[in-house]
């Protein structure tokens, strides 16, 4: 089930989902195809399973049944049934020096 449309959600070919999972946009299941890596291949979610928004699960790891992955999550390793992930800690970096944002466009074509 897709709540937001389809757009933006990217899911390797190799994934295994199961029944009644929901994800939201922007979510990335996607493979590790780094060959010697520790978690390479595909991820298989379990049934029941909810994905929040902008959350990314990468390389051979297994998402049990009745998960809940919050938004933009990044997971590489196995969540057993019954378990909630959530991104935690935010790390605010202090500059002395002003910033600047200036937004830069391309040229328009003549």
């Amino acid at each position: 089930m897709f709540p937001h449309s389809f757009y933006g959600v990217f899911i390797s070919t190799n994934a295994h989902i199961g029944k009644n999972v929901v994800i939201f946009q922007q979510v990335t299941i996607g493979s590790n195809t780094t060959v010697g890596s520790k978690n390479q291949g595909s991820p298989t979610i379990g049934d029941n399973v909810y994905i929040g928004a902008g959350a990314k699960i990468i390389g051979n790891c297994k998402i049990g049944n009745n998960c809940r992955i919050g938004a933009n999550c990044i997971v590489t390793k196995d969540v057993p049934d019954n378990c909630v992930c959530v991104n935690r800690g935010l790390e605010i970096i202090q500059k002395e020096e002003v910033l600047d944002n200036t937004f830069v466009s391309a040229p328009e074509k003549l």
